[in-house]
């Protein structure tokens, strides 16, 4: 009962404080008049994946890097599966064909440079050091892309992203202090949840592994589900694919580079038998739907969430 309660706080602190963090951060950054295309495409990208972050550098540390690596992993399949797919239930989503041929693609990129790493089945600071450099790169070319082009559909998407972010603007000191408050309720959100989650793991008989890209997955992948009903119900389809787009990208890039730069580790083998096959085909399934008339439908939703349904009835019947 108390590894459960752990999991639970953890998982409440995980939500409210990734909420603060992205809210003090967007504030602070319109307080010293950042625009909103830097905010979308860098603060609300990483402010949404901090509980993964803190979540996977936490269990990393810890020695547990089935969570580490099947946060990672189970986020970004439940990323398209779950989230796109609740999204595009609620209303069909447009898609930008200039917006998505770049994003899209460096979903499809970032995804095989994980199934490298998960292949190679130790990764060390190199390996990390290469994607943090990746996703620097990514960045920088799509901020000066979208400033030499000027009022791109990406460039309006990102803009959206930021807007989204809900709550007042508030003075400067005041955002920083709840951007740090947000931070420190992150980093303990991020302790309870992992222990709670090696506790269940350890008194079930369960890999820490399926724990990972279960329910500590869909736990730090609630800002993004949050982020994404906002914004489909506000009629911006294409903030909640921006959202999910941008979210797979910081996750492997990002948050995957970050860990492993920290703390190397050896990669459970059962992630690299099973669930990165199912990544790889979940960035597949992207790219189809959004490419079929450049819409996703709402039966298309439907079909992304069976499929999770489907993978999650997988992962209980190899336990």
């Amino acid at each position: 009962m108390s590894a459960i309660l752990l999991v639970i706080f953890g998982l409440v602190g995980l939500i409210v404080g990734g909420e603060m963090l992205v809210r003090g951060a967007v504030s602070a950054a319109k307080s010293f008049g950042i625009s909103p295309m830097v905010i979308g495409l860098t603060l609300v990208g990483f402010g949404t994946s901090s509980p993964e972050l803190v979540t996977s550098l936490q269990a990393a540390l810890s020695g547990s890097s089935g969570i580490a690596i099947g946060n990672v992993v189970g986020s970004n399949i439940g990323n398209v599966l779950l989230i796109l797919g609740v999204a595009a239930l609620i209303a069909p989503i447009s898609v930008d064909p200039k917006a998505f041929r770049r994003d899209g693609a460096v979903v499809v990129l970032s995804t095989l440079l994980c199934l490298g790493a998960v292949l190679l089945g130790e990764v060390g600071r190199l390996i990390g050091a290469g994607l943090v450099v990746a996703l620097a790169t990514y960045l920088g070319f799509t901020l000066w892309s979208e400033r030499r082009s000027g009022g791109t559909p990406a460039a309006t998407v990102y803009e959206s992203e930021a807007d989204a972010v809900p709550g007042p603007e508030t003075n400067l000191g005041v955002s920083l202090l709840i951007a740090l408050g947000g931070l420190v309720i992150t980093i303990f959100g991020a302790r309870f949840l992992v222990s709670g989650a090696v506790a269940i793991a350890q008194s079930a008989g369960l890999s820490e592994a399926l724990i990972g890209l279960t329910i500590v997955a869909i736990g730090t992948s609630m800002p993004e589900l949050v982020t994404s009903i906002i914004a489909v119900r506000k009629g911006e389809g294409s903030v909640a694919l921006g959202n999910v787009l941008g979210s797979n990208i910081f996750n492997i890039l990002g948050i995957l580079g970050i860990t492993i730069l920290v703390q190397p580790m050896v990669i459970p083998s059962e992630i690299a038998r099973f669930d990165i096959w199912i990544l790889c085909a979940t960035a597949l399934l992207l790219v189809a739907f959004a490419r079929s008339g450049w819409t996703i439908s709402r039966r298309e939703g439907g079909f992304l969430v069976l499929a999770y349904a489907a993978y999650l009835a997988a992962l209980l019947t190899q336990t």
